[in-house]
Order: C-alpha cells, then sequence, then structure tokens
C-alpha cells in the first residue's frame, strides 16, 4: 500500500511539474507569435564608397559586411515620432531645420540634412503622449562611412531631461559630454541607421546627443524614428 501511494503521489508530482513547464512554453511561444520584425523603410547606400583611413580600436564596431538581423517587436508598432516637434540645443542651425529629424525623410542627400554647431549638441521630439517605447532608430549622417563620438540617447517624461532620465544607449566611453561612461560602442553611419533596444520604456520625450564625428567637429541629423504601440 505504502508503495502504491508513494508512485501515485510522484505521478502527480510529474503530471505537474510537466503540466507547468507545457504553460509556461505555451506561454512563451504566445508571446513570441506577438511580435515581428521591424519593418523599416531604409535609404539608399551612399555612392561616395568606402574611405581607406576608416577608425579602428575596441571601442567601436566593425564596419557591416551583410544586411543586418530582423530585430522584433510588438505586433503592430509604428513610428510615433513621425511628424512630431523637434528642438535643439542649436537654435539656428547652419543647415537645414529642426523639423526635418521627424519628416521621414533621410536619404544621403545635402537638402536632407541637418548641420550644427560643434561641441556637444541634442535634438529632442516630443511625442505627444506618454508612450512604451521599444525601438529608436537614429540616422546621423550617412552621406559618408563615419563614426559620431558621445552619442547618447535617453527618454524621460520631463521636457527638460532633469529628472525621471532613462538612458537607454551611450557609447561616451571618457564622459566628454559629461553624461556618464557609456558602456556602448561606437558604430559606423551606414544608410540602415542605428536601432536603439528600448525595451518597453516609458516616456513622452527623446533627447539625442552627439559630439561631432572622426570626420567633422559639427554635428549632422537626418532622422529620428520612435516605434511604440499606437495609443487606442
Amino acid at each position: 500500500m505504502k508503495n502504491f501511494n508513494g508512485k501515485l503521489i510522484k505521478l502527480v508530482v510529474v503530471t505537474a511539474v510537466a503540466t507547468v513547464v507545457a504553460f509556461n512554453q505555451w506561454t512563451l511561444n504566445a508571446a513570441e507569435q506577438e511580435k515581428e520584425p521591424l519593418k523599416l523603410k531604409l535609404p539608399m547606400p551612399t555612392l561616395k564608397g568606402t574611405p581607406d583611413d576608416l577608425p579602428s580600436g575596441p571601442n567601436i564596431e566593425p564596419l557591416p559586411t551583410k544586411p543586418r538581423p530582423p530585430f522584433y517587436v510588438p505586433k503592430g508598432c509604428v513610428n510615433v515620432a513621425l511628424g512630431k516637434p523637434v528642438t535643439g540645443s542649436d537654435k539656428n542651425p547652419i543647415s537645414g531645420e529642426l523639423s526635418m529629424i521627424t519628416d521621414g525623410q533621410k536619404e544621403a542627400f545635402d537638402d536632407q540634412v541637418v548641420e550644427m554647431r560643434k561641441g556637444t549638441q541634442w535634438v529632442q521630439v516630443d511625442l505627444g503622449d506618454e508612450y512604451e517605447i521599444y525601438a529608436i532608430v537614429i540616422w546621423h549622417d550617412h552621406r559618408w562611412i563615419q563614426v559620431y563620438h558621445d552619442v547618447v540617447i535617453q527618454i524621460s517624461n520631463d521636457p527638460d531631461f532633469t529628472k525621471d532620465v532613462v538612458t537607454v544607449f551611450n557609447n561616451d566611453v571618457d564622459n566628454s559630454s559629461g553624461l556618464g561612461i557609456g558602456k556602448d560602442k561606437e558604430y559606423f553611419e551606414t544608410h540602415e541607421g542605428k536601432i536603439i533596444d528600448c525595451k518597453g520604456v516609458k516616456g513622452r520625450y527623446v533627447r539625442s546627443y552627439t559630439r561631432g564625428s572622426n570626420m567633422s567637429a559639427l554635428n549632422c541629423r537626418q532622422e529620428i524614428e520612435v516605434y511604440a504601440l499606437p495609443k487606442k
């Protein structure tokens, strides 16, 4: 009788564990089914070619040699930054208008680039409401293959970014912009832009910093896209 009870208890435990494992696997599969590859409208690659003297080092990602793998976001995410207001630290850019940074135009043409002065400069997008942000995609200036320095991307509900600030990307390894030491790597500007994984961080404002590139002390911008689920 004791052996029978022991086998019965063991059977119940094994069945319960199998049920939990199956439920967890179903939940995981369901979550995966709710995601889809991020759909980006990419500009054409630059026709200027790759320079021979590209910067290199342990803090720089290698220049990509093949298309970027898919990046997955919750199904239904859209670019909530399109057409939204843009402000910046440089009130009067050398060329272009700040509104161009969310106009959807990002080809490698001179008239689609906003050129700002040297030093650490930022631009900020007001999404108009708080969103759960899953990805930010940025194009600084892909007219040339170059590396921008002190790229820092932050999200907040405070338009002045004095409180409740979440940094989702920072490759300022020496804190030369005074925003903290970053652990992300510098990267080469290409027509694919840079995807920042934001993991559902909530916020209304997105601020993006740079401090020149290996080619110029000036700061250029082409486009910022912010992907989130639309408001119902």
